[in-house]
Parts: C-alpha cells; sequence; structure tokens
C-alpha cells in the first residue's frame, strides 16, 4: 500500500480518534478538582494522544531512527486513552443513573472525575508491568482416550502472539526461550503472531527462536500477522533458524510401536493473502498413521476448530484472543472466535487456546495474563 492510500485509510479512524478525545476533555475535565495549570497539562495531553495514536500506528512504515521511539509514546498514549475512554463511558452512564434518580450530592462529579483518571493511570501501571514481565507457566493436562504408555506424559510447550516489533526485541524473547527450555518439553509448539515487521527489520531480534529445544523438534504455524510482515519472507527465515514450518501437514513422531501425529495449518484467513495457503485440517491429516495414538493440530485461530474436528484431530492448540489481553476488550472476542482462552470442547476435539506470551500493541495486560503454556498428554 503507497503511502497516499495508507494515509487515506487512517484518515477516518483518525478523526474518530479525535472525537474521542474531545469527548474525555469535555466530559472529564471540567470537573476535575485540580489547579488551572494542570487542566491546561491534560488539555495538551489530550491534544498529543489523538495525534500520537495514529502516528504510531505508521511508524513501522518510517524509515527512520525515531520509529521505534515513535511506536513506544503512540502505544503507550494507545493504552491510557483506552482506559480513560471506558471509565469516562462509565462514569457518564453513572451520572445518568444518579440524575434520574435524583440523587446529586455536591461530591459526586469532582469525586467521580478523580477517581475515573486514577483508575486509568493504576491500571496502565499495574497492565504494563504484567506485559513487560516473563509470562507465567500454564500447566495443563489433556486426556486422550485409549493414549498407550508410550505417550502419557507427553508435553507439548506451547507459546503464542509474541509480536515481535516495534515494542518487543530480543531481550524479550531471549527470555521466552530460556524458560521454554527450562521446562524440557517432548515437543515446542508456536502457534503463530510470531513478528510485526519483515525480515530485514526483525531478523536480529527472532534469531533466539533458533535456541529452542525439545526432543522432537519445535514447530510454528503461521498467523494472520505473518500475513500482514510478508509471510513467505518469514516461513524462509524460520526454517533457516531451525524450526519446521507446517503449511496444512503433519509430522509422525513414534515412540516404540505407538505414534503421535503433530499437525499444524496455516492461518485461518491465509487464503485471502496466498491463495496456495488456503487452511486446510483434512490436507494436514492427510496420510498419517490411522492408528496413531493422538492427532494433535496447531492452528493459530480457535475458529479452525471445526475443520478439526471433522478432519478427525484429538487436540488443537491455538492462541490469536491474546484472552482479550485487557478489560474490557475481552468482552468482544466471542463476536470473532468461539473460544477465548483456557481449555474447551467440541465433539470429540479438545481446543487449548493460548492467552499469548507476549501482547499485541499497547504494552499492557489487564485481566488477561500472558502465559507459557505445558500441555500433557494423559489417559482419559
Amino acid at each position: 500500500m503507497s503511502s497516499r492510500r495508507l494515509s487515506r485509510s487512517l484518515l477516518f479512524p483518525a478523526a474518530i480518534v479525535a472525537a474521542l478525545h474531545v469527548y474525555i476533555g469535555v466530559r472529564l475535565l471540567p470537573d476535575l478538582p485540580v489547579p488551572m495549570a494542570v487542566h491546561g497539562l491534560a488539555v495538551l495531553w489530550l491534544i498529543a494522544s489523538a495525534l500520537l495514536i495514529p502516528a504510531a500506528l505508521m511508524a513501522r512504515r518510517l524509515s527512520t531512527t525515531w520509529a521505534d521511539a515513535l511506536s513506544w509514546i503512540g502505544m503507550l498514549a494507545m493504552g491510557f486513552f483506552s482506559s480513560l475512554l471506558v471509565l469516562t463511558l462509565l462514569r457518564d452512564v453513572v451520572l445518568l443513573v444518579a440524575t434520574i434518580a435524583g440523587w446529586q450530592p455536591p461530591w459526586l462529579r469532582a469525586d467521580s472525575a478523580t477517581t475515573v483518571a486514577l483508575l486509568a493511570i493504576a491500571v496502565c501501571v499495574i497492565g504494563y508491568i504484567n506485559a513487560r514481565s516473563l509470562a507465567k507457566v500454564v500447566k495443563v493436562d489433556v486426556p486422550i482416550a485409549n493414549l498407550p504408555d508410550a505417550f502419557h506424559g507427553f508435553t507439548i510447550a506451547q507459546i503464542s502472539d509474541i509480536h515481535v516489533g516495534p515494542t518487543i526485541k530480543r531481550p524479550y524473547l531471549e527470555r521466552i526461550v530460556e524458560r521454554v527450555n527450562s521446562l524440557q518439553p517432548d515437543a515446542i509448539a508456536v502457534t503463530g503472531d510470531l513478528v510485526d515487521g519483515s525480515v530485514r527489520e526483525l531478523s536480529a531480534h527472532t534469531a533466539p527462536f533458533a535456541r529452542l529445544s525439545a526432543r522432537h523438534g519445535a514447530y510454528v504455524v503461521t498467523g494472520n500477522h505473518e500475513y500482514y510482515s510478508g509471510a513467505e519472507a518469514w516461513i524462509a527465515e524460520l526454517r533457516r533458524l531451525g524450526l519446521r514450518v507446517l503449511l496444512n501437514e503433519h509430522v509422525v513422531v513414534r515412540r516404540g510401536d505407538a505414534s503421535l501425529v503433530l499437525g499444524g495449518v496455516t492461518d485461518f484467513t491465509a487464503g485471502g493473502f496466498i491463495e496456495s495457503h488456503r487452511s486446510d485440517p483434512a490436507q494436514a491429516l492427510h496420510g498419517a498413521p490411522a492408528d496413531a495414538a493422538a492427532r494433535v493440530l496447531l492452528a493459530h485461530q480457535p475458529r479452525t476448530a471445526p475443520a478439526a474436528s471433522a478432519a478427525g484431530f484429538d487436540l488443537q492448540l491455538s492462541g490469536h484472543t491474546h484472552g482479550g489481553q485487557f478489560w474490557p476488550w475481552n468482552l468482544f472476542v466471542p463476536m470473532q472466535q468461539p473460544y477465548v482462552h483456557g481449555l474447551n470442547r467440541l465433539e470429540n476435539l479438545w481446543i487449548y487456546v493460548s492467552r499469548g506470551t507476549g501482547y499485541w500493541g499497547p504494552p499492557k495486560r489487564f485481566g488477561a495474563p500472558s502465559e507459557i503454556t505445558l500441555v500433557r498428554l494423559v489417559r482419559a
């Protein structure tokens, strides 16, 4: 997309963002019990935030040393604006109800405005700490019918939605890789959205992926953000790093006479970017041993589940949702995805949805902690 077309595509969203900043200013600032100088600084912040948020979304396309700094500042502004907007809306609802009820104590408007500002700051500080901290390990047992002894206790370390890019760099990824390797899993599954940016921009920062180590290998499937960032180039780069990229295909893990199928599909939307990458769970299982102990599918988006179930998989490992990342956006995820996080069931298929190991956009996680998942297959 050309710079001119990109600018035009962002014009309407930028106008909406600006209007919402005006709404916050009009509804909140007059009631804040602070000196006029602070009011002036708040107005300047609202103006700067309205400009920084769209600028941050365009920063990737700037070939300057300021691009990452602009992304950082703009994404921090976006996170604070998001909380401030939601809390201002909730405050207005409370004030409306109070007016209808005829209850308007003299302190209500000032105290509620102060509470909104302080809560927005607190949520952003806590969210920032959560997002930038190393993801905790979440252990999940998945019962599989007729699982042979050879695969009872088989472990898969799942990481997902790291989003190496403007605000997530090599040191962040190195800590994740070190923690995953320390788990000594039998296999590693990376379920998409590894990056936000081109191979040229990020290859130095994704290099730690090469150190992922498991007895039966490390496997990757593409997410929608790989297609935004040049999927074919990233597939080649990940293979160069030694990861096995599963494009509607599978591998067979053998232990004695028993076998386990690890399949992987391209992102649910991949066919809209590259026709030959259209996601196909049935193709991923084609030619697999009929007597396999279990069939595990790596699929970035949870909404692959119906096709995975129809194809005959026992377990699907997904990400994409971030668990909503921070409230209240987790409430909207079910509008697009059938599952938001955790272990779910569809007929004979288990679906585990990771909350993600990194974050996208604002460095902020609130009510949806990041995770490194250790999945263990056990006999049902």
